[in-house]
C-alpha cells in the first residue's frame, strides 16, 4: 500500500468515502514485513551466494527489502555475489512486492475456485486501490494477466538482442529477469557478467532494449485502475479524473525531464554518446526516475541541477495502485491546483471541470509533509554517520529509497550497518506509505469525533 490520493470529482466519482482505520490497511503492512522476513532468511542461506558463504544479515536484509519493496538499491552486484538460486530469490520477492503478497494470495484463491469472503475483498479492494469490491474478482484476472502479458512481451523483444549475445539460455533468462525487475520497477538486473553494477550503461545504442525497459516502467507505474479505464475507453469513450491526471501528468514530467536532462548532462555524463544514444540516455533518465532504478548513465557524475531534478522526479513517483513508489502524480497534481486555487481566489480545488474532496486535499498535505520529514531526518542522520559524503548525494540516495526507486549516488555502496538499516527502514515505509504504516497501528481504535470551537490564525 503506497502513500497514494484517489482523486474524486463531485459528479459522481468515487463519492463513497473509504474508512482511513480499516484493518486492511494492517494486513497489507504486515504481508510487506512477512515477505521481507522470509526473503531476508533465504538469501542468509549458503545457497544463495555464489562463495556458498552465509551472507550477513545486514545486507540479506536490505536486499530483501529493496527487492520486495521494488526499490533496486544494492550492497552486492545482483550477478557477481548471488547464485541463481539468490537471483531467483530476488526475482520472485520483485514479483510479489510489485503486486503484493495480498494481490496474489487473493488472486490464487480465485483461480482455486474458492469465493473470496468479504474480509479477502476488502483486502484485495485496499491492496490494487479499486473504488469498489464489485467485480472484485474479475479485476484481480485482468490486473495479474495484464502484468504477466507485458512481462512476456517484454522478455521476447529484449531476447532478440540477448540471445544473440549470450545464448538461448542466458538470453533468455536475461530478458525475463529484466521485463519482470523493469515492469515491478524494481531496477535489478544480471548484467553485472560485463561489469558491476554496470546496469544499462551498455546499451544506450540497443534500442530494442532500452525503449522496451522504458515502455514496460511507463505501464506497470500506470495503475491499475488506470489500465481498466484505458480497456474500456472503446466502450466508454471517456476517461475518469484519476486516468487523465495520472496519463497527462506522467506524459509531462517524462518529458519535461528529459529536456531538462538533455540540456544539463549533453556534455557532461552523456559526452561519450552518440546523438542517438544522447536523446536515448535523457529520456530514458527521465524515465527511470519515475521509481524504475535502472541507469543508463553514471548517477555520481551528474550535474548538481540534474541531482536536483532526478531527487524531485523520484519524490513525485508514479501513479496509485501501480508498482512504482512515491509520494504519486495524484498528489503532487493536487498540491499544484490547490496552490492554483488559491492564488485565483477559490475556495475549492477545480481538476477539469471536477471539485476536489477537501479530506483529499487535507491527505496530499499530509503524505508530502511526512515524506519530507522522512527523507530529511535519514538526511540528517546519514550524513552525521558519512561525513565523507556529499549532503546532496545524501537527499539522492535517501529519496531514491523512500520513494522506491532504487538510483544510488554512490552513498549505499559507502554506508554503515546503521545507514542501511535507515535505508532499508525508507524503503519499507516508501513502499507502504508512512500515512498507512501510522493508520495501520491504530486500525480498529474507536475515537470519537468531538466539534471543537473555531478560532482565528493568520497564514502567509
Amino acid at each position: 500500500m503506497n502513500p497514494e490520493i484517489i482523486i474524486k470529482g463531485s459528479r459522481g466519482e468515487n463519492r463513497k468515502k473509504r474508512s482511513s482505520f480499516s484493518r486492511p490497511l494492517r494486513v497489507i503492512c504486515l504481508s510487506f514485513a512477512l515477505v521481507i522476513l522470509v526473503g531476508t532468511i533465504l538469501l542468509c542461506l549458503p545457497i544463495s551466494s555464489k562463495s556458498r558463504e552465509v551472507t550477513p544479515l545486514v545486507n540479506s536484509l536490505f536486499t530483501a527489502t529493496s527487492a520486495t519493496c521494488v526499490t533496486g538499491l544494492i550492497t552486492y552486484d545482483t550477478f557477481t555475489h548471488w547464485s541463481r538460486f539468490g537471483q531467483i530469490v530476488i526475482i520472485l520477492l520483485i514479483q510479489i512486492g510489485g503486486l503484493g503478497l495480498v494481490t496474489f494470495s487473493t488472486f490464487f484463491t480465485v483461480i482455486a475456485g474458492k469465493k473470496l469472503g468479504l474480509r479477502e475483498m476488502q483486502l484485495a479492494q485496499e491492496s490494487i486501490n479499486f473504488g469498489s469490491m464489485a467485480n472484485i474478482n474479475k479485476m484481480l484476472m485482468g490486473i495479474v494477466g495484464t502484468v504477466l502479458a507485458c512481462e512476456g512481451i517484454g522478455a521476447l523483444l529484449m531476447s532478440t538482442a540477448f540471445i544473440p549475445r549470450y545464448g538461448a539460455g542466458e538470453g533468455i533468462y536475461i530478458s525475463c529477469f529484466l521485463a519482470v525487475s523493469a515492469f515491478c520497477n524494481a531496477g535489478f538486473d544480471v548484467l553485472g557478467r560485463e561489469s558491476e553494477y554496470i546496469s544499462l550503461c551498455n546499451y544506450n545504442g540497443v534500442p530494442i532494449v532500452m525503449y522496451t525497459i522504458m515502455a514496460l516502467i511507463v505501464v506497470g507505474g500506470l495503475g491499475f485502475v488506470v489500465w481498466k479505464d484505458i480497456a474500456s475507453y472503446s466502450s466508454s469513450k471517456k476517461l475518469t479524473l484519476q486516468s487523465r491526471v495520472v496519463l497527462s501528468m506522467t506524459a509531462l514530467l517524462i518529458l519535461s525531464g528529459a529536456q531538462f536532462f538533455w540540456v544539463y548532462e549533453w556534455n557532461n555524463t552523456m559526452s561519450g554518446l552518440s546523438f542517438g544514444e544522447k536523446i536515448t540516455a535523457g529520456l530514458f533518465q527521465s524515465v527511470t526516475c519515475r521509481t524504475a532504478g535502472f541507469n543508463s548513465i553514471d548517477q555520481a557524475t551528474l550535474n548538481p541541477i540534474s541531482k536536483g531534478i532526478s531527487t524531485m522526479l523520484m519524490l513525485i513517483g508514479a501513479a496509485p495502485g501501480s508498482t512504482g513508489g512515491g509520494v504519486k502524480i495524484t498528489t503532487f497534481s493536487v498540491l499544484i491546483m490547490t496552490v492554483a486555487s488559491v492564488l485565483r481566489g477559490r475556495d475549492e480545488v477545480v481538476m477539469w471541470n471536477r471539485r476536489v474532496d477537501k479530506s483529499v486535499v487535507y491527505k496530499a498535505v499530509t503524505i508530502v509533509v511526512c515524506a519530507a520529514t522522512l527523507v530529511l531526518v535519514a538526511s540528517f542522520i546519514i550524513s552525521f554517520l558519512l561525513p565523507q559524503c556529499a549532503f546532496l548525494d545524501i537527499i539522492f540516495e535517501c529519496t531514491s529509497a523512500f520513494a522506491t526507486v532504487g538510483l544510488t549516488s554512490g552513498v549505499t555502496g559507502e554506508a554503515d550497518t546503521i545507514s542501511k538499516l535507515i535505508l532499508t527502514l525508507l524503503m519499507y515505509l516508501g513502499r507502504v506509505g508512512p500515512v498507512s504504516f501510522a493508520l495501520s497501528l491504530v486500525a480498529g481504535s474507536s475515537s470519537r469525533k468531538e466539534i471543537m470551537p473555531e478560532g482565528k490564525i493568520v497564514v502567509g
